[in-house]
């Protein structure tokens, strides 16, 4: 019997204290503009879900704006309940496997110069809905050649074969965001383990090391500055590329409270120790989320990287 989706019904035990109030130097826009609804229109016809809006995103009226989206697929119901995120959860239909089409379709009608590709979690399957993903990414290529690609998976529970289907399909970017520091992973993101988070990034390079591979974290939760450090050193070891930080914004008063606000000088920091212990590019400011500044992050690496591995 199908569950009903949960995004009401996050669970009723987390205890919200009254909201801080915003520090000055967070200002969201709010999403409007003719290519902003061009794209809302675009979407709806072809029954796409993307994370911008799922997850209700504070860089959707600039990115919108710009004509730029991350797409989600798998559906939108995710079968897990993590408490940062807005997107429902419970248990999904069976996948669409008519969604790349659609999808590819969009990407060429948008005339996408770098196309960012996430979904939900579908832990009822084995191979996580990674087959969808490969399907994705060579309709694409077939649709809108020199079209770059950037994928944010799930952890597929470190499933390696789930991940070789996706790597097979030869992705730009392979993206997989850990989110928050192990000592938080139980409290934000209840099914999760830190483990799969490093398999799947570790994995990746693994199979293909011309792959740029990406992660992003968040803060705010309740981490001290040295355990963001330590994960960052982790994701080095792991040889991760491109690292994303940005400042946890509570979706609704059944989310997570929000712990702290960092200043705009902590993000500076951050991004700074992270440049110094070898990160290729970093993204670390209040509304950095991880598909921010996607398409100049694989225009200005790819080619490098490239030329790296050819030597």
């Amino acid at each position: 019997m199908t569950s009903i989706p949960t995004r009401d019904r996050l669970t009723s035990e987390i205890t919200t204290p009254p909201p801080q109030r915003r520090p000055d130097w967070i200002k969201v826009r709010a999403p409007n503009g003719e290519t902003y609804d061009l794209l809302q229109s675009l979407m709806r016809k072809k029954s796409l879900h993307t994370v911008c809006e799922e997850a209700g995103c504070p860089n959707m009226g600039e990115c919108w704006g710009s004509g730029t989206a991350t797409f989600l697929m798998l559906g939108d119901i995710c079968t897990r309940s993590c408490r940062f995120c807005d997107i429902k959860h419970g248990s999904p239909g069976p996948l669409d496997w008519l969604e790349p089409e659609r999808v590819a379709q969009a990407v060429k009608a948008m005339d996408l110069k770098h196309a960012v590709i996430t979904s939900v979690n579908r832990d009822e399957r084995e191979d996580g809905g990674a087959p969808i993903f490969a399907a994705v990414i060579e309709r694409i290529r077939q649709l809108q050649p020199g079209c770059s690609i950037e994928v944010l998976i799930p952890d597929f529970k470190g499933n390696v074969d789930a991940l070789k289907m996706v790597m097979d399909a030869r992705p730009e970017i392979l993206n997989h965001n850990v989110e928050t520091v192990p000592s938080l992973f139980k409290k934000v993101q209840l099914q999760d383990h830190y483990e799969w988070s490093e398999a799947a990034l570790r994995n990746a390079k693994k199979l293909d090391p011309e792959v740029l591979t990406k992660s992003g974290i968040m803060l705010g939760l309740g981490e001290t500055i040295e355990e963001v450090k330590a994960v960052m050193r982790d994701l080095r070891e792991w040889d991760v590329d491109i690292l994303t930080i940005g400042q946890y914004l509570q979706p609704s008063r059944k989310h997570l409270p929000i712990e702290k606000y960092y200043t705009l000088e902590e993000f500076a920091d951050l991004k700074q120790y992270g440049l110094e212990i070898g990160f290729k590019w970093l993204e670390s400011a209040p509304l950095v989320r991880s598909s921010y500044h996607a398409a100049e992050q694989v225009q200005a690496l790819s080619i490098v990287h490239k030329k790296l591995h050819e030597v």
